[in-house]
């Protein structure tokens, strides 16, 4: 089914620059039912692609900061909006907890370093090595959860690179016991060797524990992972909110109380019933945290940026380098120049529904319409940008009401002895008032502007 270029083309906005389709227009009308029916005649015109995308304004970089471990904030030694570099003190956590399995673990790595060979029965290796075993892994495990936890990217690699090389010590270890083991069992070596190997591996695990006890007392003094500006703000997730931590600071009869009590006053914890939770509170000395719980968030806005969203059936346009023009919902009137850096392979699900991309632009100072700088966007802002992403100077060009889809083909209605002649056109940059022809036409020819989509062969035309 034939239809109208404008249809097919909605996705593109405006031409920056265009020759004005009155222009175009020879005028003149048919009489009686044709009367919606003009002519204009094929001429040149500076024709601009333009494709339009909603994006999103972004910071250089953003960092959550998150508690280490359950306690309370002993110390908050920044201020929402204040300036911080890397590495500087933003709170301390006092955490009895932590500080209470620091004391066990050294306790029993020390009894292990210091003590002989474990002494069990021959028959009670196995299921020994089996508890080792058991023990090391939940404290393997414990020990990455605790140290992704440190908000600090340089000692949060440097504590999972502890873990790695502790559990790659105690996989060693625990290969010569399993050995040795297998070994008594077969008659080929000795109880003292097996409980040796045994013993290594006891330590080993010991070890790991007392690692992973460190370094949860050592993140509890808490410093900015990155440069930037300290927000409190406020964040969605059940384990964000303030009511999270005050029920996880209760003991465990009392919780459940509690949340009963809350469920039934209608005040249960957002995430069951699909509405939104409460903002968080700003964090303040006293207030307890849980393991994992977001305190503050550092945003460097040095270097802002844009993420657009391009469509699938528009990204192949999109390269690097391309310019656009950009315009907040926030500052009317205000145009902000901006150039794509790089655009994701992978796709992702359009606000609409559909497959697109994400198209990164650097972002440059806006002026408003009478010339004076535009105010700095934020963080989190709704735009649209304009991409160009075609050129055509001085091209051959029509009207893009003169244009009809036919499917896959595009067409055009040309005047030839007064009557309609249908052709195939092959197009260029395609403009929203304004189309390039790259085949099909010459200059001078008349061709239907206005009403295109009911017009016939053979037709008789104005």
């Amino acid at each position: 089914m034939a239809r109208s270029y404008d249809d097919a083309v909605s996705r593109v906005r405006r031409p920056l620059l265009a020759v004005p389709v009155a222009a175009l227009l020879l005028g003149g009308c048919a009489g009686g039912g044709d009367h919606d029916i003009a002519l204009g005649q094929v001429g040149r015109a500076d024709v601009n692609e333009i494709v339009e995308a909603p994006a999103t304004v972004v910071a250089r970089a953003s960092a959550s900061v998150t508690s280490p471990a359950n306690g309370t904030i002993a110390r908050l030694a920044v201020k929402e909006g204040q300036q911080v570099k890397a590495g500087q003190l933003l709170l301390e956590i006092d955490s009895p907890q932590a500080q209470e399995q620091l004391a066990q673990a050294e306790q029993a790595h020390d009894a292990a370093m210091s003590s002989a060979d474990v002494s069990v029965p021959p028959a009670d290796l196995s299921q020994t090595q089996e508890a080792t075993d058991r023990a090391a892994t939940a404290a393997f495990a414990q020990a990455r959860r605790a140290a992704e936890q440190v908000p600090d990217k340089a000692t949060r690699d440097a504590l999972l690179a502890q873990v790695g090389q502790s559990q790659a010590a105690y996989a060693a270890a625990r290969a010569n016991a399993n050995d040795a083991i297998r070994r008594f069992n077969a008659g080929l070596g000795s109880i003292s060797a097996a409980l040796g190997s045994l013993s290594a591996a006891q330590r080993a695990q010991t070890e790991a524990a007392l690692l992973l006890a460190q370094g949860t007392v050592d993140a509890l003094s808490i410093r900015s992972p990155i440069s930037g500006t300290v927000s409190f703000g406020s964040a969605s997730g059940a384990g964000s909110n303030s009511l999270s931590g005050l029920l996880g600071s209760l003991p465990g009869g009392s919780q459940a109380e509690a949340s009963q009590l809350l469920e039934e006053s209608g005040q249960a914890q957002a995430g069951g019933s699909g509405e939104a939770p409460p903002a968080r509170n700003a964090p303040a000395e006293g207030m307890p945290v849980s393991t994992g719980e977001t305190l503050l968030t550092i945003i460097d806005v040095s270097d802002l940026s844009l993420a657009a969203e391009v469509d699938e059936t528009d990204i192949l346009l999109v390269k690097p380098g391309i310019t656009a023009d950009v315009e907040f919902d926030a500052v009317p009137g205000a145009s902000y120049p901006a150039e794509v850096q790089s655009v994701d392979l992978g796709p992702t699900t359009s606000s609409r529904g559909g497959v697109s991309y994400v198209v990164h632009l650097s972002l440059g100072t806006g002026s408003t319409p009478d010339g004076e700088p535009a105010p700095e966007p934020r963080p989190g802002m709704s735009a649209v940008a304009d991409l160009l992403v075609r050129t055509a100077h001085n091209a051959v060009s029509v009207p893009s009401s003169a244009v009809v889809r036919d499917g896959s083909v595009d067409t055009v209605w040309l005047a030839t002895n007064g009557r309609a002649e249908r052709r195939e056109v092959k197009l260029g940059a395609q403009g929203e008032d304004v189309v390039q022809v790259l085949e099909g036409l010459e200059i001078g020819d008349q061709v239907v502007v206005r009403g295109a989509d009911r017009v016939s062969a053979g037709q008789s035309l104005p």
